[in-house]
C-alpha cells in the first residue's frame, strides 16, 4: 500500500529567464510573460502544504534591474525557498556580477542543508566559466583551457553557454555524498546544468559528477534545469530530472510539485512540465 504522506514535498521551478524584451521567435522564449507565469506558480504551490521551493536558476535572461521584479513575485510565497543561479543570471554589468549571490540570497554559491531530514545540497554549475567569474579572475582562464580542451575533442557539451565545477568544489561534493551516507541520510542535489543523459547543455564534467552521485547509495536525485525541453535520465539508483524552461512558449506554464516518499518519487507536472512517477 503506498503511504500517503511525503518524507519532503518541493515546489520546483526552472528557467522564468524573465527580462522586459520582445519574443525570441526561434526559441519561442517570451521573456516578459514570465512574470504572470510565476504569479501563477507562486498561487498554486500556496494552495499547498510544501516544504520549500526551489528556483533551479536563469531567474532573469539579462540585466540585474530585472532580479527584482522576480523576487517581487517569489515574495508572495509563504514557503522557504531555495534560489541558485544560472548562467543567464551573470549576464550583467561586470561590476555586478560578485552581487548575484547575495541576491539570491544564497549563504554560499555552493552549499548544504537538510530539511526533514533530507540533506539537499545545492552546487554551483557556474563556478569555472566564461559569464560568472569576474575578468581576470583565474577561474576565466581556466575555464577558457577546459572549453579549448572539450571542443578539441569533439565533445558535444563544448558550448560557452556551459560552465563547469573547481576541483574544490567537486571534492567538497564527494564529502558531503561520505557525510551523507555515513550518517545514513537520503540526499537530493540541485544543480542549473543537467549531468545526464548526455546532451549539448550538460556541465563540462558531466560524466564525473553524475558516476560520483550515481555511485553513491545515499543520493536519490539530482534536479536541474538549463535545459527547456527537459529530460530525464536513470543512473544507477538516481533519478536525473532536468525541469522544463518557464519562460518557453507564449502562455503555456512549466512548473512542478516534487513528492518525495520512502519507496518513490512522485512529481506532479504543470503545463508543460511532465508528471512522473520514479521508484526509489
Amino acid at each position: 500500500m503506498l503511504q500517503e504522506f511525503p518524507v519532503l514535498r518541493i515546489g520546483v521551478i526552472a528557467d522564468p529567464q524573465f527580462a522586459l524584451l520582445p519574443p525570441h521567435p526561434t526559441l519561442d522564449r517570451h521573456y516578459a510573460r514570465s512574470l504572470e507565469k510565476l504569479s501563477e506558480a507562486v498561487e498554486c504551490f500556496n494552495t499547498m502544504p510544501l516544504d520549500v521551493v526551489v528556483v533551479l536558476g536563469d531567474l532573469i535572461d539579462r540585466e540585474f534591474e530585472n532580479f527584482a521584479p522576480v523576487l517581487a513575485q517569489l515574495d508572495h510565497l509563504r514557503h522557504p525557498r531555495i534560489l541558485l543561479p544560472g548562467n543567464h543570471d551573470f549576464a550583467v554589468a561586470p561590476e555586478r556580477l560578485t552581487d548575484i549571490h547575495q541576491v539570491l540570497c544564497m549563504p554560499a554559491p555552493y552549499y548544504s542543508q537538510s530539511i526533514n531530514g533530507i540533506r539537499l545540497i545545492v552546487t554551483d554549475g557556474n563556478e569555472v566559466s566564461l559569464f560568472a567569474p569576474p575578468e581576470g579572475d583565474p577561474r576565466r582562464i581556466e575555464a577558457q583551457a577546459r572549453l579549448a580542451a572539450l571542443k578539441a575533442a569533439d565533445a558535444v557539451n563544448a558550448m560557452d553557454w556551459n560552465a563547469g565545477m573547481s576541483r574544490r568544489q567537486t571534492e567538497w561534493l564527494a564529502q558531503q555524498l561520505r557525510d551523507a551516507e555515513a550518517a545514513g541520510e537520503t540526499v537530493i542535489v540541485l544543480g542549473h546544468y543537467p549531468i545526464y543523459p548526455p546532451s549539448d547543455h550538460n556541465l563540462w564534467q558531466s560524466e564525473e559528477i553524475a558516476g560520483m552521485l550515481a555511485a553513491s547509495p545515499a543520493t536519490i536525485a539530482y534536479l536541474c534545469g538549463h535545459f527547456h525541453s527537459g529530460n530525464y535520465g536513470l543512473l544507477g539508483g538516481t533519478h536525473f530530472v532536468n525541469f522544463c524552461g518557464m519562460v518557453d512558449t507564449e502562455f503555456d506554464n512549466a512548473f512542478a510539485v516534487l513528492d518525495l516518499y520512502p519507496d518513490r518519487i512522485e512529481i506532479e507536472g504543470f503545463g508543460r512540465e511532465q508528471s512522473r512517477r520514479l521508484p526509489l
